[in-house]
């Protein structure tokens, strides 16, 4: 027996499917660019979570493009990883003592 997610011959599912991809391809680009030139540490921690959540949604439309389920089970597991990895690099920081430039400014700012 296969059950389907959504009903994928509906034109606005595929404009959306197609829309969505694009714009997920956008923003993952925008995280390997922010991960490449992010000024400090937790800059590139940060763009990794969003990769790490990218990747998630990008599970889940792969769920619903092809109708496989069998995706969101890996999208979970993929969440679940990425939590994990989020935890370590935070304790990564917190344990390396780097004091970070919050703000820029002109003196209001944390330092």
């Amino acid at each position: 027996m296969h059950s389907t997610i959504v009903d994928i011959n509906a034109p606005l599912i595929v404009a959306a499917i197609y829309i969505s991809s694009l714009i997920l391809l956008l923003a993952l680009a925008m995280c390997f660019m922010r991960i490449f030139l992010g000024p400090t540490l937790a800059d590139r921690v940060v763009a990794l979570d969003v990769l790490n959540i990218l990747a998630v949604a990008y599970c889940a439309l792969l769920a619903i493009a092809s109708g496989e389920p069998a995706y969101l089970s890996a999208a979970i597991a993929l969440a679940l990883v990425a939590f994990l990895v989020s935890v370590a690099f935070a304790r990564f920081i917190e344990k390396s003592g780097k004091k970070t430039v919050l703000h820029e400014g002109g003196g209001g700012g944390f330092r």
